[in-house]
């Protein structure tokens, strides 16, 4: 087919007469009022007649044809406006539903829905998440917050304190709607607790000994302030990270520290003589305590006794005065004679008999060699005493007893082999 055919694209009454008229290429006219006529049935318009200016002209629309086109999309979007309130909760989190931006309910873990947006949103809280602020520093304890760290003890002295704390979440309605920035809470309310509790202490307590007790100190007010303001916060630790004097008396800080460690070495060493000297001191005073009391208890026993046997010996005597006297007499002579190593000899009365201390010379005897050798009494007078001859052990020596002495003593002898 020849593009030069005049019935392409025309269809004239008198062409479509013909036998073949029906064969023809179709009228692009025609096709566009068939597309314009099919696009207008599609938003409701009513089939017109086919005017050679018809589908120049705008399509009347008909709205209750219309009216199901966009029933159809109202529904599609409402299905997607309402499945937009879904949201899901996680294990460590809870789920916080405001309706208008207030407070309606708190939800647990697991799909939940709310009514979509504007009407309803909602807010996802970690409860279970440990949250940290640093006081003094940020993020290196070189990068110091001077304004935060320096602290005045009790003593008048100032010290730099870096601290961290971590906390956790209680109530997540508290914490969302009771504070605006919980953050700064936290670390005001640290602050606060750490100056107060450090001026009320001493310098070498808040920096060596007591940096635990601080510590803990600072976490039990802090909750408590917390609490007062109902954060809706836990916190669950208070870590000291640094605590020293600051850096432009810190030279002399050290020769400070150096000259207490000194006092405190020779306290030490003091204590440890004290120790030693005093023990033994007290256990000396006590040997002699006990001693004075052992020898005060002979003493007194003792003298009790001689009493006692004075006594006896009065009640003897009163019964017979002769008989105890010469008894008392035997007794001291005998006491007195058997602590003496001299040997009397009565050369008056040219008697043979002879008193020797032979239990003493055979004690001497059995001595060890340095006992004194014991020579017997020889029967020469000498002559410086007359009538008395002297044996002495050692030194070797002679007392002559008066005849009247001797003359007693036989008497006693012959009393007593006669009872």
């Amino acid at each position: 087919m020849s593009l030069n055919d005049p019935k392409w694209g025309n269809r004239g009454g008198g062409d479509n007469r013909g036998g073949d008229g029906n064969q023809g290429p179709p009228d692009l006219e025609e096709l566009w009022r068939d597309f314009n006529r099919r696009l207008s049935g599609m938003f409701g318009r009513g089939g017109g007649s086919g005017g050679g200016d018809g589908g120049n002209k705008m399509p009347d629309l008909n709205f209750r044809q219309f009216g199901g086109g966009i029933g159809l999309i109202a529904a599609f979007a409402a299905v997607i406006w309402l499945a937009s309130g879904f949201y899901i909760v996680d294990a460590s989190q809870r789920g916080i539903v405001l309706q208008f931006g207030r407070f309606v309910e708190s939800t647990e873990p697991g799909l939940r829905w709310r009514l979509p947006y504007p009407v309803q949103t909602h807010e996802l809280v970690n409860l279970t998440g440990v949250r940290t602020v640093e006081i003094g520093y940020r993020g290196s304890e070189r990068n110091k917050v001077l304004k935060e760290a320096l602290m005045l003890t009790d003593d008048e002295n100032i010290v730099n304190i870096q601290f961290a704390v971590q906390y956790v979440l209680k109530d997540p309605q508290q914490y969302l709607f009771n504070n605006r920035n919980a953050d700064d809470s936290v670390i005001q309310a640290a602050e606060t607790a750490v100056r107060e509790i450090v001026g009320k202490s001493k310098m070498d307590f808040v920096l060596y000994e007591g940096r635990e007790q601080v510590a803990a100190n600072a976490q039990k007010l802090t909750q408590e302030i917390l609490d007062r303001y109902s954060t809706g916060i836990q916190v669950s630790k208070v870590t000291m990270q640094n605590a020293q004097p600051p850096e432009q008396v810190q030279s002399a800080f050290d020769d400070a520290v150096k000259a207490g460690q000194d006092r405190e070495r020779q306290k030490n060493e003091g204590q440890a003589y004290a120790n030693d000297v005093i023990p033994r001191a007290r256990g000396a005073a006590s040997r002699l305590f006990e001693e004075a009391e052992a020898y005060k208890g002979r003493v007194v026993a003792q003298a009790e006794g001689d009493a006692s046997r004075f006594k006896q010996v009065y009640t003897e005597y009163a019964k017979a005065p002769e008989v105890t006297r010469q008894r008392l007499y035997l007794d001291t002579m005998q006491q007195v004679f058997s602590n003496t190593s001299k040997v009397m000899v009565d050369s008056r009365s040219n008697s043979n008999l002879l008193y020797l201390p032979l239990d003493k010379l055979i004690q001497a005897t059995a001595a060890p060699a340095t006992a004194p050798v014991v020579e017997q009494a020889q029967g020469s007078r000498p002559a410086s005493v007359p009538g008395v001859a002297e044996s002495n052990i050692s030194p070797p020596r002679v007392d002559a007893l008066s005849g009247e002495a001797r003359t007693r003593e036989s008497t006693r002898s012959r009393e007593r082999g006669e009872r």
